[in-house]
């Protein structure tokens, strides 16, 4: 099932960071998607597929 995500878009993945947030920002979308902890602004490119596993809910979705 593809989830309905965006760019901008604030979600939960199923572990947390090592800073100990669980906020990621996705900030760039394609065939990997790049996200960035909300706690410590460290960024992440993951591939979309992995994305979709390791993704638990949309926490605030973006003004468009």
């Amino acid at each position: 099932m593809e989830k309905d995500y965006n760019l901008n878009d604030v979600v939960e993945m199923k572990k947390a960071h090592p800073c100990g947030e669980n906020r990621w920002k996705i900030i760039r979308m394609g065939a990997d998607i790049r996200v960035k902890c909300e706690g410590c602004g460290h960024s992440v490119m993951i591939p979309r597929r992995e994305f979709n596993k390791k993704m638990k809910k949309i926490l605030v979705k973006a003004e468009n």
